[in-house]
C-alpha cells in the first residue's frame, strides 16, 4: 500500500512539474528551422513573424537555415529534436509534396511532426511567353491537346512543387505538354522570359515583377479572386478551371509529442504576429497574405494535400531517379 501511495505521489509530482515547465515557457531562445537557404520567401516570412514572437515571447527567436535535399535535411533535424517547444519548423508545399514523392524519408511526416498553424497563403500563377501565338488559358489548352507533347512547361525539377502544379491542370484538361525541368523554379521563369519555353507555374513573388512589367503573359491565378498585383488576369475558376485549387502554402510544425499547452499557446501568438503592420507589409510586398489556423484544421490541409498530390504523381507516372 505504501508503495503505492508513493507511486502515486511521484506521478503527480511529475506531471505538476510538467505542467509547471509548460507553464513558464518560453525560458529561453527558441530556434525556428527553415529548410531552404536564405533568400526564399520561407526564409523572410520566418524572419518577420520570428521577430514579432520574440517581442510578444520576450526571447530570442532566432532563424537557423539547413537547405538542400528538397528540403529534406532541415525538416529531419526538427523530426529529431527535443519535443520540449524549443524547436520549430517553418516550411512551404515542399512537406506534403516529399510525403507523396518519396517512399523513404530519413523521417516519417505524418508521426514525427505536429502541426502548429498555417502562417501565409499565396496563389499560383500560370505564365506564359509574350509571343505565345494562344493569349487565354483555353485557347492554350485546346491548341496543346490537339498537338500532344508540343507545348513546352518549365519547372524548378522534377516532383517538385510547380512540376506537380501543371501535371494537376494538364490532368484535368486532359492535355500533353513536354517537362523541361530545371534546377530552381527562378531559371525556368528566366527561360519563358527569355521566350526558350511556353509556360509554366510560379508563385506571385517569382512572377508578378515580369506580369507588371510585361515580360509575360499571365494565363490564370489560383485563389477566389484575381490578384490586386495584376487584376487582368484571370482566376483559374473564370478561365474555365474551377476545380484546379493549387495553393503555395506556408505554416510552422513542432517535434511530435511536444505539449499541447505549448502548441496551442505558440499557435495564438502566430495568430496575433501575423497581425503586425510590419508582418502585413513584408507578405504584402510579396504578394502573400498572412493566413493563420487552427493546428487541427493546419494538419488536414498537410494530409488532404498531400494526398491530392499522391494522386496526381500516380496518374501522371511521375518517377524520381
Amino acid at each position: 500500500m505504501i508503495w503505492k501511495l508513493l507511486s502515486v505521489a511521484l506521478i503527480a509530482s511529475a506531471t505538476c512539474a510538467a505542467a509547471s515547465a509548460q507553464s513558464g515557457w518560453p525560458t529561453k531562445p527558441i530556434r525556428i528551422v527553415v529548410p531552404f537557404a536564405p533568400g526564399s520567401f520561407t526564409d523572410t516570412a520566418a524572419r518577420v513573424v520570428g521577430s514579432e514572437l520574440s517581442k510578444q515571447l520576450k526571447q530570442p527567436v532566432v532563424v537557423e537555415n539547413h537547405g538542400g535535399a528538397g528540403s529534406t535535411i532541415g525538416t529531419e533535424i526538427v523530426a529529431h529534436a527535443k519535443p520540449d517547444g524549443y524547436t520549430f519548423l517553418l516550411t512551404d508545399n515542399s512537406f506534403a509534396v516529399s510525403a507523396a514523392l518519396y517512399e523513404k524519408l530519413p523521417y516519417k511526416p505524418f508521426k514525427d511532426f505536429a502541426q502548429v498553424s498555417l502562417v501565409a497563403e499565396a496563389p499560383a500563377v500560370l505564365v506564359a511567353r509574350t509571343n505565345l501565338p494562344t493569349k487565354t488559358l483555353k485557347a492554350t489548352l485546346d491548341e496543346a491537346r490537339a498537338h500532344p507533347d508540343t507545348l513546352t512547361f518549365g519547372s524548378g525539377g522534377t516532383g517538385s512543387s510547380a512540376h506537380l502544379a501543371m501535371e494537376l491542370l494538364l490532368l484535368q484538361a486532359h492535355v500533353k505538354a513536354r517537362h523541361i525541368p530545371y534546377k530552381g523554379v527562378a531559371a525556368s521563369i528566366t527561360d519563358i522570359v527569355a521566350q526558350r519555353i511556353d509556360i509554366g507555374i510560379g508563385s506571385v513573388g517569382s512572377t508578378a515583377q515580369y506580369i507588371v512589367n510585361g515580360r509575360l503573359m499571365g494565363l490564370a491565378v489560383s485563389g477566389s479572386k484575381r490578384h490586386p498585383m495584376f487584376p487582368q488576369v484571370p482566376t483559374f475558376a473564370e478561365a474555365g478551371f474551377p476545380n484546379y485549387q493549387m495553393m503555395y502554402r506556408f505554416g510552422v510544425m513542432a517535434p511530435a509529442k511536444t505539449p499541447p499547452a505549448i502548441i496551442d499557446r505558440m499557435q495564438k501568438e502566430i495568430a496575433h504576429a501575423l497581425e503586425s503592420p510590419q508582418v502585413n507589409k513584408v507578405f504584402g510586398a510579396a504578394g502573400v497574405q498572412p493566413t493563420s489556423s487552427s493546428s487541427s484544421n493546419y494538419a488536414k490541409q498537410v494530409r488532404d494535400e498531400s494526398a491530392m498530390w499522391k494522386d496526381v504523381i500516380h496518374r501522371a507516372n511521375i518517377k524520381m531517379e
